[in-house]
């Protein structure tokens, strides 16, 4: 590929290979010698949605907390292909706060609560919000745990903290819809969800659970 071609023509050069081939290291490789994450923030607002699509994918193998309000606004990008990898990528850079230790100690909390040990995860997430403040997914897997144990009421208030935090964290906002439910408070629940769905339009399963509060409210 010819290094005088335009910047962006490079990127979606590497793009389209990564279509053809399914070479992951070889696409990180070429985009993380020839791009900041700065300027691949930027291209997330290029007019071309192959550009946009690039640069939503990059950043979720490059990019670092830094990258999350560009990621949150790209997943109301007019192209779904867009949104879609702006929502795998915004994932991964949640995990990326912090420093190497205490991300490591926050996969702990996230496999704990993945094996339903629920009490494990909120004692070392407590651990982990004492020693580092501002970390949003630590009070957002936190809120996993408490609602695993059906303390419902705490889930809510590390929610509202993960939201208060990251305000694009569209899966706290989902998490603080279900609490509401098993409290059986629908209007609150409600606004969650619609606070998810403004966040991010593509959960399906929050769209459907907005459909079905706002029938069981208006019959009420």
């Amino acid at each position: 590929m010819s290094r005088n071609l335009p910047r962006t023509a490079l990127l979606a050069g590497y793009y389209e290979d990564y279509l053809k081939h399914q070479d992951t290291a070889r696409f990180v490789a070429e985009v993380n010698l020839r791009y900041t994450q700065g300027t691949l923030q930027r291209l997330l607002e290029h007019p071309a949605f192959e550009i946009r699509r690039a640069a939503a994918m990059a950043l979720g193998f490059l990019g670092d907390y830094d990258s999350n309000a560009p990621l949150g606004k790209a997943l109301n990008d007019p192209d779904a292909t867009v949104r879609l990898l702006a929502e795998t990528s915004i994932r991964k850079v949640w995990l990326r706060y912090g420093s190497e230790t205490q991300q490591k100690q926050l996969s702990v909390i996230i496999r704990l609560n993945a094996a339903r040990r629920y009490r494990e995860a909120i004692v070392r997430a407590d651990r982990l919000i004492e020693e580092v403040s501002g970390y949003a997914e630590a009070y957002n897997q936190r809120a996993v745990a408490y609602y695993g144990i059906g303390e419902h009421a705490e889930a809510i208030q590390d929610c509202r903290m993960a939201l208060e935090l990251n305000p694009y964290h569209f899966a706290a906002a989902a998490g603080m819809g279900q609490a509401y439910l098993e409290l059986r408070d629908h209007i609150a629940a409600l606004d969650a969800f619609r606070r998810a769905l403004k966040l991010n339009p593509d959960l399906q399963a929050v769209r459907m659970q907005v459909a079905r509060l706002e029938r069981l409210i208006e019959d009420a």
